[in-house]
């Protein structure tokens, strides 16, 4: 079975990355970069702070800064650990589909779909009842995610798992933030 899905995986991958075109590689190699998204980032803490008092917008801003080390950390261990060879580095692979970017280290899962899902699910239910349109927040994660796919290092099972991995933790730190960081929670009474 698990070669199976392997299999599926290893297919699905080639005929996704084919499917890029030279008119849009500027797009996708942009679209992949962190620093592209930085605007992103500067509107959560905007929003954080004009939708809460200085004190409950600043504890949310932590929590957001807690989940994305957790995640990132999670990421990294989960990569040493399952030590899967990213597309581009893979020798049977490597000369049939498109390569824009070459990362060296491992592939499983995606750290750039585990964190931006991880985010913006936070930053989704932190908003929702205040701004109803934080929604599309979650075009960043498909784009940033797919993009993976497109510039030739991340297999499907990766970015899937990545999301997941990104979604639970979210809902997680959404959890723990209400249970025992939110200002007036048990713990932070005076």
């Amino acid at each position: 079975m698990l070669e199976k899905l392997l299999e599926w995986d290893r297919s699905t991958f080639i005929y996704l990355n084919s499917l890029g075109v030279e008119t849009y590689d500027t797009f996708w190699t942009t679209v992949t970069e962190i620093s592209f998204w930085i605007p992103l980032f500067l509107l959560f803490g905007y929003l954080l702070y004009a939708t809460f008092s200085l004190r409950e917008a600043t504890s949310r801003l932590i929590t957001l800064l807690l989940l994305v080390v957790f995640v990132l950390f999670l990421t990294h261990w989960v990569k040493l650990g399952f030590s899967r060879l990213r597309p581009n580095n893979d020798a049977t692979l490597n000369t049939v589909i498109r390569i824009l970017k070459s990362p060296t280290d491992f592939s499983f899962f995606s750290g750039h779909a585990s964190s931006s899902f991880a985010i913006t699910v936070l930053v989704y239910l932190f908003l929702r009842q205040h701004r109803k349109w934080v929604g599309l927040f979650f075009i960043w994660p498909i784009l940033f995610s797919l993009s993976r796919i497109f510039v030739g290092v991340h297999y499907p099972i990766d970015i899937i798992t990545g999301a997941l991995v990104g979604i639970l933790s979210g809902l997680i730190f959404y959890s723990l933030y209400y249970r025992f960081i939110k200002p007036g929670s048990v713990l932070t009474r005076p």
